[in-house]
């Protein structure tokens, strides 16, 4: 029963990792890919995936659909919290004053958090209303493709 359990979640962690890889995002698996992206200069979003429901139907579309803009960051990467543990740790120490969160967003300008989307803000919404919330921030601190 527990082998069935592991193939099952690894299947939906690779359709989580598809999906957000589809939409445009590079994946960061280690420390090191992490501080090497957060060190370049200009916008990084970052989308803090995950296998929960709220990922999938709300987050990961949300990601998808706000890049649909104007507006955008240089760069779009995500990390995945539970299964790229130290990627997602030092991810999260760019996070200064946020509490570990998944799914979510951070939007950095030169390696310096501009905000964050937090799982409160995207848990019980619907995604076009996180689209909105990531395109505002896009409004704010990203250039004009």
């Amino acid at each position: 029963m527990n082998m069935d359990f592991n193939f099952f979640m690894n299947d939906v962690v690779k359709q989580a990792r598809q999906e957000i890889i589809a939409s445009g995002y590079t994946e960061l698996r280690t420390p090191e890919e992490v501080e090497e992206t957060f060190a370049k200069q200009g916008t990084t979003l970052v989308m803090i995936n995950s296998v929960c429901g709220c990922a999938g139907g709300i987050a990961r579309p949300a990601a998808a659909h706000a890049l649909h803009y104007d507006k955008r960051p240089d760069q779009v990467v995500t990390v995945f919290a539970g299964q790229d543990k130290e990627a997602t740790e030092k991810a999260r120490t760019y996070f200064t004053g946020f509490p570990p969160s998944s799914p979510s967003f951070a939007l950095l300008k030169d390696g310096k958090l501009c905000t964050m989307i937090e799982r409160h803000q995207i848990e019980g919404h619907d995604p076009m209303s996180v689209v909105l919330k990531l395109q505002d921030a896009f409004d704010q601190y990203c250039e004009e493709f």
